[in-house]
């Protein structure tokens, strides 16, 4: 996975207009209301619905207890009941979601209000998972709540940017050969080699290792810029950055 910080055309227009982002605009909207802060507020809450479902599973609630738990949280977040604490001085989404979902947790949940479950969102995944269909194949081990709330959040903004530079090639007509080399880009060895790929797409194998570097560092790119969406500064950006390679590497 490449993470390299050259600047490229997909990259240039979010260093140093941090008050455009997604988290930015929805910490500038604070209590006053705002269509744009509202649907940028969404967009981040369906990317980050499944890793506190997992936190929430992980903390020993049942399903249908989970699933009505991260509903009425994100519903008090979009009907921004959370945003009053939200400041510059509190920085990345990623804390500032899990700090609020504890607060939620130990003090503002009522059973006899839980809202109908679903909420109006469909609770299905990309790949056509339900949440609790994903949730077992997390497999018994003994992570904390903490721990797989930040394997999951770092495999979203993964999924994430895959899917960005999965459209990106779709555009270009190039959606077949991204699916072929798709498993090369993560840097973790392919099932297949380049020669065997390199025949299989109609490529000499000097070629397609140019334009699966080239994928490379655009998927890199790509993982910053979804980074970019969730924090204030250039700063919070790195700090966010290197705690998804050590996650990455746990």
């Amino acid at each position: 996975m490449s993470t390299s910080r050259s600047p490229s055309e997909g990259e240039r227009p979010l260093r140093g207009q941090f008050t455009t982002t997604h988290w930015s605009v929805v910490v500038e909207a604070g209590q006053h209301d705002s269509p744009t802060a509202a649907q940028a507020l969404e967009q981040l809450c369906k990317k980050y619905w499944y890793p506190l479902y997992v936190y929430v599973r992980r903390k020993g609630y049942s399903v249908h207890e989970a699933e009505d738990l991260t509903q009425e949280f994100f519903a008090k977040l979009l009907t921004k009941k959370y945003l009053t604490v939200a400041d510059r001085n509190r920085g990345k989404f990623r804390s500032f979601l899990l700090g609020s979902l504890e607060h939620f947790l130990a003090r503002e949940w009522n059973r006899s209000h839980a809202q109908k479950r679903g909420g109006g969102w469909i609770l299905v995944s990309p790949d056509g998972l339900k949440p609790e269909d994903r949730y077992r194949l997390e497999g018994t081990d003994a992570l904390t709540p903490e721990r797989i709330f930040d394997r999951r959040w770092a495999m979203t903004v993964l999924e994430q940017a895959m899917n960005r530079l999965r459209e990106e090639c779709a555009t270009e007509g190039k959606a077949d050969l991204f699916e072929r080399v798709r498993d090369c880009l993560s840097g973790e060895r392919a099932e297949v080699s380049y020669s065997q790929l390199a025949s299989d797409v109609g490529m000499s194998e000097g070629a397609l290792k140019v334009t699966v570097h080239r994928l490379r560092r655009r998927f890199g790119e790509l993982i910053r810029a979804e980074i970019t969406q969730t924090v204030t500064t250039e700063q919070e950006k790195e700090e966010e950055l290197q705690h998804l390679l050590a996650v990455l590497r746990s």
